[in-house]
């Protein structure tokens, strides 16, 4: 069955040593100011202000994965839990989780051409932004399939594809759109290049 295009960013499925997710998420702070929403499985990247942005393509070293957001929020005047950050409404610092252990796998949508192909396992990739979902939250990314290459500062490594179950969505090997796993390659912890 053909794939179809439904990004939905970067999904959190284990470590390259065989372990389940963990879900042991990291606190990063998002500035109140920042305008820039930032999706549920969203690339972000430090900022050297010490907060953290969501990542734009082209973007080589990354931080991690965002997972969601907690702040005061000005319109509904407390605490609130967010699948993403909206761009504004709070009073004070948001407080970020990602996901950034540097062996943490991601299951992902490839776009811009395709399939990617067992021959692409090993070599680099590039993230495409797309539209996030402001109703559920949810990332627009995926990953750029133009972009496969051995360059060493492209941001994620492909591990493997996605193939089961036969029927999902992203799991033929043979047409565009298919799922893969990818890794962090140019990321903050695998990196000697500071922020």
């Amino acid at each position: 069955m053909a794939n179809t295009q439904s990004p939905y960013g970067f999904r959190h499925i284990g470590f390259v040593g065989g372990s389940a997710p963990s879900f042991s998420e990291q606190p990063r702070l998002i500035a109140s100011t920042n305008a820039t929403p930032i999706y549920y499985g969203d690339p972000v990247v430090s900022l050297n202000t010490g907060y953290i942005t969501q990542a734009t393509a082209g973007t080589t070293q990354i931080h991690g994965i965002f997972i969601g957001c907690e702040y005061i929020s000005a319109s509904r005047g407390f605490r609130w839990k967010s699948p993403y950050w909206p761009g504004s409404d709070a009073i004070g610092d948001v407080t970020a989780w990602v996901i950034n252990q540097s062996d943490a796998l991601f299951q992902v949508q490839s776009s811009d051409g395709g399939p990617v192909t067992k021959a692409s396992i090993g070599n680099n990739i590039n993230f495409a932004l797309g539209t996030g979902n402001t109703a559920t939250g949810v990332s627009g990314a995926s990953v750029d399939f133009a972009t496969i290459n051995t360059t060493s500062t492209l941001p994620f490594r492909i591990f493997g594809l996605v193939s089961d179950p036969p029927t999902y969505n992203g799991a033929d090997p043979t047409t565009a759109y298919n799922d893969i796993v990818v890794t962090f390659n140019w990321q903050d912890f695998k990196s000697t290049t500071g922020i």
